[in-house]
């Protein structure tokens, strides 16, 4: 089944007699954040003639990015849908997000969480996360805070940061499990250590009021201002109310903790890059 004809004249290549030898999804992927599209239309194509389902999938996204072609949806959601029915959990996922948005296919709440939860139970992250989501919106599922904190620790347990953050938020708050503000810092600590906003602010909030932690007004302004830098909203007004309370020593010691943190974590970055 070619499923690429339009992708390949818009990019100037044919799939057709190209032969892609041991045709890798990953090798498609690491095509792509090479610039090369080609290369990875190919490999994705190849790979779906080959019975994996998730190439169909990838190719959906290159639609749905625009990557080698105009931005197409309804493209997009026409592989989604081939992949889909064929067992793919990404596309379970994709489209099921697409139902819950209501984007190019009608709006369809039980649809898009049934594809979204079929796809977590086959051990998706993503749609882990979302599928917890679901249950806590009460969107095409009975609303279950307890059956979404299940979804996002399962998400969690796979290193997704945003689960991590809902499941801190859930610890922190009570939402479908007990309680616990020593947990839910533990989940933010996680999250902020990556670099991520919302983790840097909710570990500098804990700091500031000793919550689940012991308080700390030095630690805590460092990552507020770490987490407004990295554009938290409400960072902004939670450093410049602890700095409030800090003596002009302090202020300039935490600024260091702050300067040093960030080099570390763009180190770590470019060390990362370069394997």
């Amino acid at each position: 089944m070619q499923i690429i004809s339009r992708l390949s004249l818009v990019i100037g290549f044919s799939v057709l007699g190209a032969g892609v030898a041991l045709a890798d999804i990953p090798a498609g992927v690491a095509a792509l954040e090479q610039g090369d599209v080609e290369t990875a239309a190919k490999e994705f194509q190849a790979s779906f003639d080959e019975g994996n389902a998730d190439g169909a999938f990838y190719l959906g996204r290159m639609f749905e990015l625009g990557l080698g072609t105009e931005p197409d949806l309804v493209q997009a959601a026409e592989l989604y849908k081939v992949a889909a029915a064929q067992e793919s959990a990404l596309a379970q996922n994709r489209l099921g997000l697409m139902y819950l948005d209501g984007q190019t296919v009608i709006r369809d709440y039980a649809q898009g969480a049934e594809l979204i939860c079929k796809a977590a139970d086959a051990g998706e992250a993503n749609a882990q996360f979302n599928c917890g989501a679901a249950y806590g919106d009460g969107k095409g599922v009975a609303k279950d805070p307890a059956q979404a904190r299940e979804y996002w620790q399962k998400a969690s347990d796979q290193g997704h940061i945003a689960a991590t953050n809902f499941l801190g938020l859930a610890y922190k708050t009570g939402d479908g499990v007990e309680a616990d503000a020593a947990k839910a810092y533990e989940l933010f600590v996680t999250t902020a250590e990556q670099g991520n906003p919302m983790g840097l602010y909710e570990v500098a909030l804990a700091l500031e009021t000793g919550t689940g932690t012991e308080a700390d007004k030095l630690q805590a302004y460092t990552y507020a201002n770490i987490a407004a830098a990295r554009s938290h909203p409400d960072a902004p007004a939670l450093r410049d109310r602890i700095e409030a309370e800090l003596s002009s020593e302090e202020i300039t010691q935490a600024q260091k903790a702050a300067r040093d943190w960030i080099a570390a974590a763009e180190a770590k970055a470019a060390e990362a890059r370069g394997n």
